[in-house]
Parts: C-alpha cells; sequence; structure tokens
C-alpha cells in the first residue's frame, strides 16, 4: 500500500510506506534502539504474537511490528493497557526513529 499525498515514513530497509506525518500522536516515546513516535495508524506491517511486556508507563500488552515487505523489526502495537490513564495507546503503533525514514515527496 502506498500513502499519497502527504509527508510518508517507510521502512529504512527497503523504503516501504509504513505511516505518515499526519497519523503523527507524539514523539515522546522510547523504543529498543532510542528515540520511538506514537502513530494511530500504520501500513505494510506484519503483526506477531500477543505478549505482555513492562515498560516505564506500566504493564501493557503488545505485538511487534515487522515490516511486511523486508520482514524487518520497525516497533510495536499497544492493544492492551491495564492502567486508566494509558488507555489512550491501545490500537495504537509505535515505530522506532532509527527503522524508518522520511520520504520528501509521496507518490502521486
Amino acid at each position: 500500500m502506498f500513502l499519497k499525498g502527504m509527508l510518508v515514513h517507510a521502512c529504512k530497509s527497503c523504503g516501504s510506506h509504513l505511516t505518515a506525518k499526519r497519523f503523527l500522536i507524539s514523539k515522546d516515546y522510547r523504543g529498543k534502539y532510542g528515540k520511538a513516535h506514537l502513530y494511530k495508524k500504520a501500513v505494510n506491517i506484519l503483526e506477531g504474537k500477543r505478549e505482555k511486556r513492562s515498560m516505564t508507563t506500566g504493564v501493557h500488552i503488545i505485538k511487534e511490528l515487522k515490516c511486511a515487505i523486508c520482514e524487518k523489526y520497525v516497533g510495536w502495537k499497544y492493544i492492551v493497557a491495564y492502567e486508566k490513564d494509558q488507555k489512550f495507546k491501545e490500537g495504537k503503533f509505535i515505530l522506532e526513529k532509527t527503522l524508518f525514514k522520511k520520504l520528501d515527496k509521496s507518490i502521486e
């Protein structure tokens, strides 16, 4: 799937579109490899198995994400947040900043 008419964030390994700037919720996250961003939508991804993970904001059930084209790890999806103040993350996507690149032009 290609995202049209917007600044696109793509897999650093293969260039497959993953999300777009307009879906960005926050840049204030940390992943396995450093800075990470929270998005409300992502495309061209494969979801792994559900797993319980302890994070700085509490315990969450997540699914690790891979690029659907090259199958490289790119982040995770929040499935369940147990803390009430973290419920807004459910169904949202974390993409690791070092694992995606910004494309200046979208595919028209």
